[in-house]
């Protein structure tokens, strides 16, 4: 299969990359960015002679004097047209200086390399350590030597070790998986001229990916963690993130049901990942038993537990009985209780606790323990700080070009935009606010708006009793709508505006003051205070209730927001659609309202824009929303696999070959229907063979892992 283009962007000055990487190292916290590739070429044409020039001519016959050798130390030489261009990637084998130096030799082969007028003369690859915070270098002089070493946060050069090297394979490997894309683009995106390759493509490699993070498995805390994770541990860190979301993605079960059996003869705990792999390959039987006889040792382990409860919400969901899923929930509660018991500060266990509560419909609680979740500063990936290049160059290849596709960046930039869907701050929600915010918005689907409101005042103190009670006209539940927060100063939530009240699709109250901050009418007072005869009764409801986070006060603005946007879309769909009128959006509004609307979680409405979008022109996050709709609702296998073709070529356009969400979408569909099915709908298509064979390598990879449903 032919490689991805080779992205090229210029520098300034030489080496200047290099240098900021250098500078970049300290401030590093987690996997690293990725690798950085810089090349030095030379003019073929030119290679550098002497500059002979009006102001060099008298000291040329000056030389007819002294000698050729004085000419040497006094004239001034030509430069010799050298250029410095760098790329990133990530997946490309560390294990070694020989194979980082090949990649860098396959450079100079590719097709782009044969038809410029430059050729590379030297090249310098270097990949990020996490373990021990180091930078690996390998400087690659053509023709010429190889030389390896790396560089600590002080910029001061090391001798490179068999051990360092293991350490950087390693997490070479899981930044693959960490900096790949979704299919949405939206992590191409964000570093430009990024190429990404498969860093396991067999079972050889898959072997030597498993040995090294047998060796470095108890060192995986030190790698970091996901942003929803308070303290990294043994169990729950990047190692062990990228570990199930290799055997997720290749669906390797039972070699990762291999490596956590021998990793639990040394720690009990490894039985909560031992679990979830069992849980993966449909092994649930045997995944219960182990965390069974796990938690009999160790009873408070809050990963085992919380696994424990997402299993058997999982099975509630999907219960033939009421009796049956009441059980399961009320199994549940008890185990996401004792985990946040276990772990009070982590924001997972009280998260699964608040899901747990609206699964069984308890939506006070669900919306009291929303409240008790600990919240922390979204941290995003380790990305490079590089500065402004000469030029940049972005070539395609034959193989990637489709009509439908090769558009999409032009047209997207010139496209208006309301700015009232530009401020849906919802949209730039990460780590523990995305998550606290996808179970508010599950509460509203089931319960609509109104509903919730009142809840929020039978749960929390709202204005009006506050004053009755302290005389302070200080809002204590909605003195974040008047307030920058925390998160505010952070980027997280910015100060709401709004004064209007949507029409929400359940009626709303006129006024969001109205309806978030008075919803509680205070008790006629006397002089003193409360009235005597309603004072107990007043004191005694206040006493029950809680005051509110500020974050979720932000929450339930930004969701109100939310849902006067949408409101207002649907309204206006109506009436033109009533009217036989054309509702007119551009594409770019398009694809801000699907999201909204699969924020919200209305599905239909959601695939009704994405649809819209991809109307106008090429969107991989449209497509891919719509993908996720089809795999949802186990849609058309036709439509999905049409889907996944467009995705890949787009993929591969922007030099990425690998996608784990990709490859995971064409494994279930070999799952489903069978390797020739899926083979055969993708040959039955009308798009060039290049593009095709494409998807046909995802195929290939899913039949060299033996993946199920490859033998028919």
């Amino acid at each position: 299969m032919v490689a991805p283009a080779v992205p090229e962007i210029t520098e300034e000055s030489i080496h200047e990359s290099i240098d900021a990487r250098t500078e970049s190292l300290i401030a590093l916290r987690e996997l690293g960015p990725p690798d950085l590739v810089h090349l030095l070429k030379q003019n073929t044409r030119n290679p550098g002679k002497l500059r002979i020039t009006p102001s060099s001519r008298a000291r040329l016959d000056l030389s007819e004097k002294l000698g050729w050798d004085t000419l040497r130390l006094t004239s001034t030489p030509q430069p010799t047209f050298q250029t410095g261009v760098y790329h990133h990637v990530t997946g490309v084998d560390a294990s070694s200086s020989a194979s980082l130096a090949a990649y860098i030799n396959t450079l100079t082969y590719t097709r782009e390399a044969q038809q410029q007028t430059h050729k590379i003369v030297e090249g310098l690859y270097c990949c990020y350590n996490a373990f021990s915070r180091l930078d690996m270098r390998v400087h690659v002089t053509i023709p010429g030597t190889v030389e390896a070493y790396c560089v600590d946060e002080r910029g001061e050069k090391k001798k490179a070790t068999e051990e360092l090297w293991l350490e950087t394979y390693l997490c070479s490997v899981l930044r693959a998986y960490s900096y790949a894309d979704d299919g949405s683009g939206d992590t191409i995106r964000k570093i430009m001229g990024v190429r990404r390759f498969n860093p396991v493509t067999n079972t050889e490699t898959e072997h030597r990916f498993l040995s090294a993070a047998e060796s470095l498995f108890w060192r995986g805390w030190q790698l970091g963690s996901d942003s929803v994770v308070q303290v990294p541990n043994t169990v729950n860190n990047h190692l062990t993130a990228g570990l199930l979301k290799y055997l997720e993605t290749t669906g390797r079960y039972a070699s990762g049901i291999n490596l956590f059996e021998k990793l639990r003869t040394q720690s009990i705990e490894v039985s909560s990942l031992l679990a979830k792999v069992l849980f993966m390959g449909n092994e649930e039987v045997d995944g219960v038993r182990v965390l069974h006889e796990a938690l009999q040792e160790s009873p408070m382990d809050y990963v085992m537990l919380d696994a424990q409860a997402e299993f058997l919400l999982k099975k509630a969901k999907t219960a033939a009985t009421p009796e049956h899923k009441e059980e399961r929930l009320r199994m549940a509660l008890g185990c996401a209780d004792r985990s946040t018991i276990a772990a009070p500060s982590e924001f997972g266990t009280w998260a699964r606790l608040a899901q747990v509560y609206v699964a069984m419909e308890d939506w006070e609680n669900a919306l009291t323990i929303l409240n008790s979740c600990p919240m922390f500063t979204y941290q995003d990936k380790d990305a490079p700080i590089m500065p402004e290049p000469k030029d940049v160059h972005l070539p395609t290849l034959p193989e990637t070009r489709l009509e439908e596709i090769d558009s999409e960046p032009e047209s997207r930039f010139s496209e208006q935009v309301d700015p009232s869907l530009l401020n849906l701050r919802a949209a730039s929600y990460r780590g523990t606010f995305k998550q606290a915010y996808a179970i508010l918005t599950e509460m509203t689907s089931k319960i609509g708006w109104d509903t919730l409101l009142k809840i929020r005042s039978n749960v929390f103190v709202m204005e009006d009793e506050y004053r009755s009670e302290k005389g302070n006209p200080k809002n204590a539940s909605t003195d974040a709508l008047h307030q920058p927060s925390d998160e505010e100063a952070e980027g997280e939530v910015e100060k709401p505006t709004t004064a209007v009240a949507p029409a929400a699709p359940a009626e709303v109250d006129p006024s969001p003051e109205d309806s978030i901050s008075r919803s509680a009418t205070p008790a006629p007072a006397t002089a003193n205070g409360l009235a005597p005869e309603k004072g107990d009764e007043h004191l005694s409801r206040l006493n029950n209730k809680r005051l509110c986070e500020r974050w979720l006060d932000s929450l339930f603005m930004v969701l109100y927001e939310d849902l006067r946007v949408y409101t207002i879309w649907r309204t206006q769909m109506a009436q033109y659609r009533a009217q036989s009128i054309q509702y007119k959006k551009s594409a770019e509004e398009w694809e801000i309202l699907g999201s909204l609307a699969e924020r919200l979680q209305n599905q239909d409405e959601a695939v009704e824009a994405y649809r819209a979008c991809l109307g106008q022109r090429f969107s991989p996050k449209s497509l891919t929303g719509i993908l996720r709709a089809l795999r949802a609702t186990k849609g058309s296998t036709r439509d999905m696999v049409a889907a996944v073709i467009r995705l890949v070529t787009w993929q591969y356009r922007w030099y990425s070959e690998f996608s784990p969400e990709l490859l995971f979408t064409v494994r279930s569909l070999i799952e489903d229907e069978g390797a020739v099915k899926v083979r055969s709908i993708i040959q039955a298509t009308s798009l060039p063979q290049d593009v095709l064979d494409l998807t046909h390598h995802y195929a290939a990879l899913c039949a060299t892992f033996r993946s199920s449903g490859t033998d028919g």
